[in-house]
């Protein structure tokens, strides 16, 4: 990962756009995916099964993830998050990004990936007494994530893609029940990759990492930011937030009454 994410900032200083790492973002944790299985089959550790599992759902949203970002970001200028980041550099902005950006992320990474790392080495069976609820849980979980995360972003896609729209705030589709159906949708995803884990101590002991990506979607990086740049961007944003659940989906909260006058 730091041979990774330090060639992506090499890469990003050239091209004069740190975006590119969140490209890098998703495909990041498919690689640690990928290695952790072939170090796994090396080693003749682990079950089989239970690695290419981990795998498959790890590649299936990493790569959607990122596949999606580039399209997003193409032929765009540096994103505001970034550029904040760098404004607030004392000595040099490539070594202030270099240390807050990319060795952050790679830490991150690695940390939250962890129980895809032990689920890889465990010996147990994918199907069999407790293993088998646990498997079919972090499918139904992992499954529930994707389809929030991707329905919810071909929606705002399709939203953006309307001139009518420019300055709007989208609430429609998921949009509706949740301010982040995306964020909502990768905190599922990393809670099933768990839950494939979680049959056994060695994966169970590893709980923080689902929780800190979920911190850092709903009140870290994520969703407190992207809702901060909203706020000036958006109109009816403020009316939004108020009936509209920030993470969680939910029905929509009913406008609040005016008090009568007397």
């Amino acid at each position: 990962m730091w041979a990774l994410f330090t060639t992506t900032w090499a890469v990003a200083l050239r091209a004069g756009r740190h975006s590119i790492v969140d490209v890098v973002w998703g495909a990041g944790f498919v690689v640690i995916a990928g290695v952790s299985v072939l170090l796994a089959r090396w080693q003749d550790g682990g079950n089989p099964a239970r690695g290419w599992l981990v795998l498959a759902l790890t590649g299936v949203w990493g790569l959607r993830l990122a596949m999606h970002i580039a399209r997003r970001n193409a032929g765009k200028s540096e994103d505001p998050r970034y550029a904040d980041i760098q404004a607030r550099a004392t000595g040099s902005p490539a070594a202030h990004m270099y240390r807050r950006v990319y060795l952050t992320q790679v830490a991150a990474l690695w940390f939250v990936s962890l129980p895809v790392q032990a689920a890889v080495y465990q010996a147990a069976p994918l199907w069999s007494g407790l293993s088998s609820g646990l498997t079919l849980a972090a499918i139904a979980v992992w499954a529930v994530g994707l389809f929030f995360e991707t329905v919810g972003d071909r929606q705002l896609e399709r939203f953006k893609a309307d001139p009518a729209n420019e300055g709007r705030v989208n609430d429609r589709g998921l949009w509706r029940y949740t301010r982040h159906p995306n964020y909502f949708g990768d905190a599922c995803v990393w809670w099933g990759l768990f839950l494939v884990a979680a049959h056994h101590w060695s994966g169970l002991v590893f709980v923080l990492s689902p929780v800190l990506m979920t911190w850092t979607l709903a009140k870290g990086t994520g969703a407190p930011l992207t809702e901060k740049r909203m706020s000036s961007t958006r109109k009816g944003f403020a009316e939004y937030v108020e009936r509209t659940s920030g993470f969680v989906p939910r029905p929509p909260r009913p406008p609040r009454r005016s008090a009568p006058t007397s």
